[in-house]
Parts: C-alpha cells; structure tokens; sequence
C-alpha cells in the first residue's frame, strides 16, 4: 500500500526537509557510539561499529513509522551511501516485541496522507533509495507487519529472531500493500504469497526459513550476534564486487537470462569492478595467502 511503503520518486529527491550534510558529518565522526542526540529522539537511534552502522527503529509501543520519520531514515541511508568507510547496514527493531507495524495508522488518523513524502529512500529509509550500494540486513527482531514486513522484504539479506511473524493484514483493512502485492509472488511460491496477501495471515520465522523468505532463525537473544556477525562477513568482499552484485540484480530482475547476460555490457559497476585495482588485489591476495585489502577502485 502506498502509504505504507511508497516508493521514492525523482521529485522527491528535490523535496527533502532536512539536512543531509548534517547526518554525513555525524556519521563520519562516529566509530561505535550513537549518531547524535537527536538521532535517539527522533524515533530511532544510528550506532556504528567500524564498517557497519545499525539503525534501530525506536518508536513505541509497535514502532510504526510516520511519514517525518522516514524522511529522517531517508536520510540517514543516503548520507551511509556517501560513506566509504560504511560498508553494510543492519536494520532492526527497539526490544523484543516489534520489528515494525509499518505505517503508523494514528498519524494516518490525524491526517497524514496516503501520499505524503516519505523521503529519499521511500518508506523505511532505503527500500526505494535508487543505485544502493550498501547492503541492507533486516535483523527481524519481532512481529514485522503491513509496511514493517514490506521494509524487510526490501532488504538483502534477513535475520529472525525465532519468535519472528510476518503478515499484511492491509487487505483486512480497506488498503493494500503496493510493495507486497508487487514483491512478495517474487519471493515466495504464488500461491502462498496470495495467500498472505488475501487472508492477512501470519507466518512464522520457522516456516519463512523453510520457504527461503529468510537467511537464519536465531534465538532472540542472539540476534544482533547473528546479524553483526554476517555484516561482518560482507565486508570481507569488495566493495566494488558487491555494488556491482547489487545493481545487477536490479537491473535483470524479469529479464530473460539471456538478456540478462546481455546487459552486462552496458553496466558500469560491473565494468568498474572488473577493470578495478580491488580485481588485481583479490588473486594477488588468493596467491600470497593473505587477507586483501580493499581499496574501493
């Protein structure tokens, strides 16, 4: 549904409230600690730990978004992309209960439109963030419904915690889930992802592993560990090799593998990463057995 995740638009990019500068330059002077007052006030809260930042959606009692709020998130996602030294994004919910309950339906009652901008980055932050270069880790913390279960769709790669559900009760609502309708067929066999969307009924982490929609099910306790411990794991690649990775899949998606194939010849991220001094480091590295060090060109 539009509202609760719509996705960014040319127009949008002219539209932004805020100020980006401000995020880049907190960001930069981070190495672990939170971004900055405002950051935890604002309805999230921004860590980093070396290459990774974390962003934890932080807005009781469900944390559902509203519109600012994502704009701000937008933000965030877009100074991180400006960020060389960030290399992945974990993205997850404040305690133990809710990931996100998506669109925050009492701003909706106080007149929010189903159309208000909600940042560079669409709802959430990043799901529509054109040309991301960063992968994205949904650490699924609790119930992601509605919009919150569209954000974590969104990302590359999930983590749930094993008391983890996911629905789309918009269809029970009078709504729709746009992005839902749209991703969710891709994602998992048509006609259990209708049943979803149809029936508004509730998956569990357990059966979302079993049909791939998820990387791990992990104890609750234990999810940040997890999802730290896999970011982790994405750095050791190149930079280069995983923006390419990412904008392939972007630009192949519903393409025949043979104009899929095709299509490479035109890609620049893939040529980049190919004719890159990273590509001369990673067999130089293989050969002398040691670890590479990436240089980002």
């Amino acid at each position: 549904m539009k509202a609760i995740c719509s996705l960014a638009s040319p127009a949008i990019w002219s539209a932004m409230r805020h100020d980006v500068a401000t995020w880049s330059a907190a960001l930069a002077g981070q190495r672990g600690d939170k971004v900055s007052e405002m950051a935890e006030h604002e309805g999230f809260r921004v860590e980093r730990d070396g290459a990774i930042l974390i962003v934890t959606l932080d807005r009781p009692k469900a944390n559902a978004l509203d519109m600012a709020t994502s704009v701000r998130l937008g933000e965030v996602f877009v100074a991180a992309e400006a960020d060389p030294e960030i290399r992945v994004v974990i993205y997850t919910g404040a305690g133990e209960r809710f990931f996100s309950a998506g669109w925050d339906l009492g701003a909706a009652n106080d007149g929010e439109a189903f159309d208000a901008d909600s940042g560079a980055g669409g709802f959430g932050g990043f799901p529509g963030l054109p040309d991301r270069t960063k992968p994205v880790i949904a650490a699924v913390n609790g119930l992601a419904a509605g919009g919150g279960f569209e954000i974590a769709m969104s990302a590359d790669l999930i983590i749930a915690a094993d008391h983890a559900t996911f629905f789309l009760p918009e269809a029970r609502l009078g709504i729709l889930p746009d992005v839902g309708s749209v991703q969710l067929p891709r994602l998992l066999p048509a006609h259990i992802a209708r049943e979803m969307l149809l029936t508004g009924r509730r998956m569990s982490a357990a059966e979302a592993a079993r049909w791939g929609l998820v990387n791990q099910v992990v104890p609750g306790a234990d999810l940040l560990t997890a999802a730290r411990a896999l970011a982790t794991t994405v750095t050791e690649a190149a930079p280069l090799s995983i923006a390419a990775i990412l904008d392939i899949g972007r630009i192949t998606a519903g393409l025949t593998v043979a104009d899929a194939m095709a299509s490479l010849d035109g890609n620049e991220k893939f040529h980049a990463a190919l004719n890159s001094e990273d590509a001369v480091e990673g067999p130089a590295s293989f050969a002398e057995k040691r670890p590479p060090v990436w240089k980002g060109r």
